[in-house]
């Protein structure tokens, strides 16, 4: 059997994982504090039929070789963490990271998960959480006569309640970072959560030791560029087509063997 039918195999397979990887970027262009994927491949193992700087007579030696590769696999898919465009809301709740970090939230079976999604709510407690309900760490709770809320570039919290002027601070967010983002494990809903590859959350107030400043009335959309996704789109099209190619020239080739006669 031909080698390259099953060596275009796996380009179609890796392409594929392309496309793939590139549609879930697309569908998700419009997600808040959404992270692009990229998709990376490498070369499989070669057989090698003369290795490099073999005698070839007494005196010289192939300079070459002869490796015949055996196609692609996929590598990895890499989380990119670059900053996505803010969008401005005017909701009080509504806040971005301005540089790197992650807002804190409690999932319900007490883990904590990390999230750039910085579109918060109250929920019927007074308590700031996300879209599912999940409580912003460190929890902090809105009075029920505050008028308005107000959120530092340091994360502080302040509200002011009815019949006063002063603000009053209820607490303050505090941020996190990891040495290795994209080694964190993607729990969908823009969540994320901590892995062995990630390292350990290192902790901090916004705006200090690397960690991003807060804004408020802004939401973070995702980084995702619809002209660059479009191209890889074309691209793991056009690559899958041309393995399909190879697979078909295979095998007309198988078929002119077999119809040979003696």
């Amino acid at each position: 059997m031909l080698r390259s039918l099953y060596t275009a195999a796996t380009g179609m397979i890796a392409q594929q994982t392309q496309i793939d990887t590139t549609s879930h970027n697309i569908a998700n262009v419009n997600t808040m504090g959404y992270k692009k994927n990229r998709a990376e491949f490498a070369d499989l193992m070669y057989q090698v039929m003369d290795y490099a700087g073999t005698s070839t007579s007494t005196t010289t030696k192939s300079p070459t070789g002869i490796e015949v590769g055996l196609g692609a696999r996929p590598n990895a898919i890499t989380k990119i963490f670059t900053q996505g465009y803010f969008k401005e809301t005017g909701n009080d709740l509504d806040m971005v990271i301005a540089g790197n970090g992650f807002f804190q939230v409690q999932l319900p079976d007490g883990t904590t998960a990390y999230t750039r999604n910085g579109a918060f709510k109250l929920d019927s407690d007074g308590a700031i959480v996300n879209s599912d309900g999940y409580r912003l760490l460190p929890e902090m709770n809105v009075p029920e006569d505050a008028l308005s809320i107000s959120v530092g570039v340091d994360g502080t919290v302040s509200v002011i309640q009815a019949g006063n002027t002063e603000a009053t601070q209820i607490g303050q967010i505090e941020l996190v970072n990891f040495i290795n983002p994209s080694g964190l494990h993607a729990l969908g809903d823009n969540n994320f959560l901590e892995t062995g590859s990630s390292g350990a959350p290192i902790a901090g107030v916004a705006g200090q030791n690397g960690l991003g400043q807060i804004k408020q009335h802004f939401v973070e959309m995702s980084n995702v560029q619809l002209v660059e996704e479009m191209t890889d789109l074309i691209t793991g099209q056009r690559a899958y087509e041309a393995n399909s190619k190879a697979i078909t020239t295979s095998d007309e080739m198988l078929s002119i063997v077999n119809g040979l006669k003696r």
